[in-house]
């Protein structure tokens, strides 16, 4: 377009071959196979015309006349090719002319006239800097440049369209704004195989995709957009154009206290959801809670049982149900199951007005392979490995991450901050970190390569999950990431300048493995398996760790956790509030998947609800009362939780009377006078007069006894308290001589 009456060179002469160019120029582009259209569309100097006349082209497939309106004029516009091809000259153009002075108007063959200002007139968006950055894999805002974006360009509102596809022939935005035709929105060719068009007049929820013609040839590809917002409800799979920009946010005083708590010595109890499931409303055919229905019951519910977070099972748009969101198709889109992103954003908010955190699962190890995702995005493998031995998880069937190319790790970075920018998350669990960081996972010998060492370790991996924890710890205080990680990898929750991985929490699964198998076994022979639960301090300090009693335990017919415990309804029960008084007393933050405090019998099944008339019998209603008693006490009592991760916040009372499959142990907050006895019988036996030992004298009071009638138990206790005897036991100068309840835990704290 000239500039400010600059005299354009003069056209060069007409010649056969030229013309016999220009010929294929205008044949590949109504053939769609044009790879930069705008430099035939829109305002260009006039070929052959006079000295500053402007010609101004648009392909308008099926339409019947065109014309330019300028300045005032209707210009009409010559059909040049018969399949839409037009063209208006203009002999002396303003000197300086803006995409919004002049617009195209069309009349189709079915009578209808549109309006509409030139896509092609517009300049590129990109930056060189943005297409450096992006090729570099360090602009970890890149979700504010690629996708589709609502702005003004030039006085003009639209929607800007950006795509790397850099193995693409040609790139087209698709949708009902253009009758899904490839050929006619045409994306610019720009540096680092980056696309981009702006699309003036389109609005917040058009549809779209991006329709690729792959560099070898083929048939097009139909993709939805990697960077998109909000995407359409299965089975459909078109991206939606929406503007995540202008909600009002009400949680300063959340997010303010967050960037001033360290959490690591504060009360965790997490309450993991998966929110197509929690509840349904019955009366209307099982459907989902929408997130607003969610914030009106889930929060409440959340808050009235005491838990600190909610940790939501993939909320990233994916196509299959039965993958509970683990195999994620669009990162960057609020899944629309449940309502918009807005309403996904009103959810966390009303979160963090009731003081509860939100943590979201992720998934960058690996993707789903549905067509009109991320797989062989523009023809070529792209987002996963080019390795066959790396590019596909054995397990999952599902594509593997290419963590070392520079594009790919900056979409995982910027997806990691996205999520917690945009929706003022507090953290993101990633899920199956174990399988980003070793070449060999779930693969036999021959199916994989070591690496430049020899080595076994995925060092890509690695430095991505490394530089992504020092990005959300440095931009986002108080936020965390945690790794489901279940091997013995060295210092995961340690930080990267003294050589880990930088997480600040790791789920213990061996801890969860372990105590599941001791609770499974019958009590008769538990004190073969006394070992189960106390090696776990051996190593309880060596990570920042969570106790996961998750989803993955209580689906594939390992059985709901009530259901895992031998004996008859008494000893379950029983057993189920020993393991969860267990769970809240061990050091280490606490993880509980929905459904374990209704004391859930049947396994969890993603396509219903929860049994909440469960709580209509004494037993299940006495779990939910414990957990949520549990969980008020843990948060009162700091010797639970201020010194999770050292070995000053435990000390052994007795770990080794095997014999009678009895624990105890002092949990003690950073003032060591502020201490919480803790004594559990796995067995179902009464055990009168259990003497365990005390470093103070005074009065004990029983802060909680999981045999109370309250829980479903038989009252068996100590009365609300006992006094410490001068009689030393366990190497300590008092004791205390319990009656401890049959599979039971009791909890006892000097009185003040």
């Amino acid at each position: 377009m000239p500039a400010s009456g600059k005299p354009t060179d003069p056209p060069a002469p007409r010649t056969e071959s030229s013309a016999s160019q220009e010929t294929s120029e205008w044949e590949l582009l109504v053939l769609g196979l044009h790879q930069d259209p705008s430099a035939l569309l829109g305002p260009h100097p006039a070929e052959g015309g006079r000295e500053g006349e402007l010609a101004f082209r648009a392909f308008e497939p099926g339409a019947r006349e065109a014309s330019v309106l300028l300045a005032g004029q209707t210009i009409p516009a010559k059909r040049i090719h018969p399949a839409g091809v037009f063209e208006a000259r203009v002999a002396r153009p303003p000197d300086t002319l803006l995409a919004r002075e002049y617009r195209w108007r069309v009349a189709r063959q079915g009578g209808e006239v549109e309006e509409f200002f030139d896509p092609y007139a517009f300049p590129p968006l990109l930056t060189d800097y943005d297409l450096y950055l992006l090729a570099e894999g360090t602009d970890y805002r890149s979700f504010d440049k690629l996708g589709a974006h609502q702005l003004t360009n030039e006085g003009v509102t639209g929607v800007q369209f950006a795509v790397w596809a850099p193995h693409a022939r040609r790139v087209s935005v698709v949708g009902d704004f253009n009758r899904w035709d490839g050929r006619v929105h045409v994306l610019r060719p720009r540096r680092s195989g980056c696309w981009e068009l702006f699309l003036p007049g389109l609005a917040e929820g058009a549809l779209y995709k991006f329709e690729i013609v792959p560099e070898e040839g083929g048939h097009p590809l139909l993709k939805a957009d990697p960077f998109g917002y909000q995407a359409e409800l299965r089975p459909r799979s078109a991206s939606v154009v929406a503007d995540l920009d202008g909600y009002d946010w009400g949680d300063g005083d959340w997010m303010g206290a967050r960037a001033r708590t360290n959490l690591l010595a504060s009360p965790v109890a997490i309450y993991e959801v998966h929110p197509g499931s929690w509840r349904r409303v019955l009366d209307e055919g099982e459907r989902w809670l929408s997130y607003r229905e969610l914030a009106a019951e889930l929060v409440p519910y959340v808050r009235d049982m005491g838990f600190t977070h909610i940790e939501l099972t993939p909320v990233q748009e994916h196509p299959h149900d039965a993958s509970w969101g683990y195999q994620t198709v669009g990162y960057y889109a609020a899944t629309s199951r449940y309502g918009s992103p807005r309403e996904l954003m009103e959810f966390i908010d009303a979160c963090h007005r009731q003081e509860i955190g939100v943590l979201l699962d992720w998934t960058p190890a690996h993707f789903a392979r549905d067509g009109h995702g991320l797989g062989r995005f523009d023809g070529e493998p792209l987002y996963e490995h080019p390795d066959p031995q790396q590019s596909e998880h054995p397990d999952w069937g599902s594509y593997v991450f290419d963590f070392g190319r520079p594009e790919v790790r900056n979409f995982l970075l910027a997806n990691a901050l996205f999520w917690l920018e945009k929706y003022h998350a507090d953290g993101l669990r990633a899920d199956a970190v174990a399988s980003m960081l070793y070449l060999d996972y779930s693969r036999k010998p021959g199916q994989w390569q070591p690496n430049q060492y020899g080595g076994r370790e995925n060092l890509a991996a690695v430095a991505l999950v490394r530089r992504l924890n020092e990005l959300v710890h440095a931009q986002f205080p108080g936020a965390v990431t945690v790794a489901e990680e279940s091997t013995a990898w060295p210092m995961v929750s340690r930080p990267t300048s003294v050589g880990g991985l930088g997480f600040t929490f790791k789920w213990n699964m061996g801890w969860m493995n372990d105590t599941l198998r001791y609770f499974s076994s019958d009590p008769v022979f538990r004190k073969y398996h006394h070992n189960e639960l106390t090696f776990s301090m051996l190593y309880a300090f060596s990570e920042n760790f969570i106790l996961p009693l998750s989803h993955d335990e209580v689906v594939h017919g390992k059985r709901s956790l009530v259901e895992k415990m031998p004996g008859d309804d008494w000893q379950r029960f029983a057993n189920l509030r020993l393991l969860l008084a267990f769970l809240y007393a061990h050091p280490g933050k606490k993880l509980l998947f929905m459904g374990a405090e209704l004391g859930q019998r049947r396994e969890w099944r993603h396509d219903g609800s929860l049994d909440w008339h469960l709580l209509d019998f004494p037993l299940h209603r006495g779990i939910q009362r414990l957990v949520r008693d549990l969980n008020h006490l843990y948060r009162r009592q700091p010797p639970f939780y201020e010194v999770d991760y050292d070995w000053s916040g435990f000390q052994w009372i007795d770990c080794q009377d095997a014999s009678s499959s009895v624990l105890s142990f002092l949990r003690l907050a950073r003032r060591a006078a502020d201490f919480v006895a803790v004594v559990l019988n796995f067995t179902p036996v009464v055990r009168e007069g259990y003497r365990v030992g005390v470093p103070e004298p005074g009065f004990y009071v029983e802060l909680l006894n999981t045999d109370s009638g309250s829980y479903g138990g038989g009252n068996v206790g100590n009365e609300g308290g006992i006094e410490a005897e001068p009689v030393p036991w366990n190497g300590r100068p008092y004791s205390l001589r319990l009656r401890l309840p049959p599979l039971a835990a009791v909890f006892l704290k000097l009185r003040d």
